[in-house]
């Protein structure tokens, strides 16, 4: 009984996602036949057939498990410890020494190979 219902979902899916595709694609040529009206109205209209277009998406099971990977995300986020102040101001100030330090290390490089060439060109 579950594979029958999984393959009716996936078939209102595909008829889902060609609601999305023309939601999209209205929105697409919608923009470029309405290019003399004011650029407001048309970045609302956009962000309003987006709106529609995401929430069909999202009532599909990709959709869903969209919506589960970004809660689960934010779960992890939440999880992950934060470098104090004091660490990332040590850890940028090392950044750049090291990069003042290799840039001096080139040039004086740069400046040896370039003087060793003039004197072998004359």
């Amino acid at each position: 009984m579950n594979v029958k219902a999984e393959a009716k979902d996936s078939r209102f899916d595909l008829v889902k996602w060609l609601v999305v595709a023309a939601l999209v694609l209205v929105a697409v040529v919608g923009n470029q036949f309405y290019s003399a009206e004011p650029i407001l109205y048309r970045v609302l209209a956009l962000v309003a057939v987006a709106a529609v277009a995401g929430f069909v998406a999202f009532q599909t099971s990709k959709g869903r498990a969209f919506g589960v990977l970004l809660k689960e995300a934010r779960i992890e986020i939440r999880k992950v410890v934060w470098p104090t102040r004091q660490e990332t101001t040590q850890t940028t100030l090392i950044v750049v020494v090291v990069v003042l330090v290799m840039a001096l290390l080139l040039w004086g490089l740069d400046s040896l190979l370039g003087w060793l060439v003039s004197m072998i060109v004359g």
